[in-house]
């Protein structure tokens, strides 16, 4: 079995209006269970949402709750759902939609590294970090440089090409010990 992860966020009585909204930038197929749906009928959450989860046609998946009555609400803090990728119209539709209603936080613009980037809190109160990549390529390569492998610190390309094994030069000689 594979494993994924995927943010699972909280709210206090709003879930499915949250679950709505995302629904609505990412496009998906959104499910949603009540505490009724599971037995609680009777109990003052029935209503509530006890799972929703929508999957998107891009592959995320973003699950979430309303909290019981009986447990104290924490309002998100201390961390942000990222988006990344090249798909820059894509990315700057969800970026314009996920703002709508919310507050930026960091304009999306040119940043130093040579992507854009851009920082916001939704109407929900969950922070977004948007960052659409530059497509950037090796010489003599269709690849991406993001999809590339790092090579470990130290080691260098090796002279027949891709597919060699790869380490010291074996054309060079270690110095005499």
């Amino acid at each position: 079995m594979t494993s994924r992860l995927n943010p699972y966020l909280n709210f206090n009585g709003n879930v499915r209006r949250a679950l709505e909204f995302y629904t609505g930038v990412f496009g998906g197929n959104l499910t949603l269970s009540t505490f009724a749906d599971f037995g609680a009928a009777g109990s003052p959450d029935a209503d509530q949402i006890m799972h929703g989860q929508l999957e998107t046609p891009a592959g995320y998946t973003i699950m979430a709750a309303d909290v019981t009555s009986e447990m104290p609400y924490q309002p998100p803090a201390g961390f942000s759902v990222s988006l990344s990728g090249d798909d820059g119209d894509a990315l700057h539709e969800y970026w314009e939609k996920l703002c709508a209603g919310g507050t930026v936080t960091m304009a999306m613009q040119k940043q130093v590294w040579g992507d854009e980037f851009g920082m916001c809190v939704d109407q929900f109160g969950v922070s977004w970090l948007v960052n659409i990549g530059q497509p950037q390529s090796w010489p003599g390569s269709r690849s991406s440089r993001r999809s590339r492998p790092r090579r470990p610190a130290g080691e260098t390309p090796s002279p027949a090409g891709p597919g060699a094994p790869r380490g010291r030069n074996p054309g060079t000689r270690r110095p005499a010990r």
